[in-house]
């Protein structure tokens, strides 16, 4: 909980001031290029901010339930949709992504883009037993995420994600079928190693 009240008042101080490197038109390059090969269904946006992957998606014809849990967020991102004309295709949801108790799948695709990457352990299992629940089998989950360097500890100098942690807890309930990895810079924040993971969700079995 204590890691979670600290990543909502940094997001919240940064929506307030302008300071959101990652206010883009349209989604990332990798995102455009896997909706290539879909046809239209539900997908759930995780971690929407402004809305600009969910807005791209219901242009294309997809129903969409986009969640975030700052609300100057989501009032932005529905402005945003109404003035492009897709409102009726997305339901904005101010809502943690590690409860989502008010969402009902089955989805098709789920897209998290730098959301995921700032949970504590405990978090990150409540997240994927909502994955669990909610994607059908053969859905896709498409993540970004950045990585926590080799060798750092859980202390108060990082953030981002440990690999061995997020591949271990997604070894349940789905297959990693891709990953490209790289190094990312937002704004003029220091460099970090990043990567896109492509899962896909397996029928229902225990995890």
């Amino acid at each position: 909980m204590e890691n979670e009240t600290n990543t909502y008042q940094r997001l919240r101080e940064r929506y307030e001031t302008g300071q959101v490197p990652w206010d883009h038109e349209l989604p990332p390059p990798e995102v455009m290029a896997e909706l290539a090969n879909w046809l239209p269904g539900r997908a759930l946006d995780l971690g929407c901010g402004y809305g600009r992957a969910a807005i791209y998606l219901a242009q294309r014809g997809w129903q969409v339930d986009a969640v975030d849990f700052i609300d100057i967020a989501l009032q932005e991102a529905a402005r945003r949709a109404a003035q492009m004309g897709v409102a009726t295709n997305i339901h904005f949801y101010h809502a943690s992504v590690t409860d989502l108790r008010d969402l009902r799948g089955p989805y098709d695709f789920a897209l998290d883009v730098g959301c995921m990457h700032n949970f504590d352990p405990a978090q990150v299992r409540a997240y994927h037993a909502e994955l669990c629940r909610l994607l059908r089998p053969n859905a896709i989950y498409l993540l970004f995420a950045h990585l926590r360097n080799p060798g750092e500890q859980e202390d108060e100098s990082w953030r981002w994600i440990d690999e061995a942690l997020l591949l271990d807890t997604f070894s349940r309930g789905f297959v990693l079928q891709r990953v490209e990895r790289g190094i990312t810079q937002v704004g003029d924040g220091p460099p970090w190693r990043s990567a896109w993971f492509w899962f896909r969700r397996l029928a229902d079995t225990a995890v």
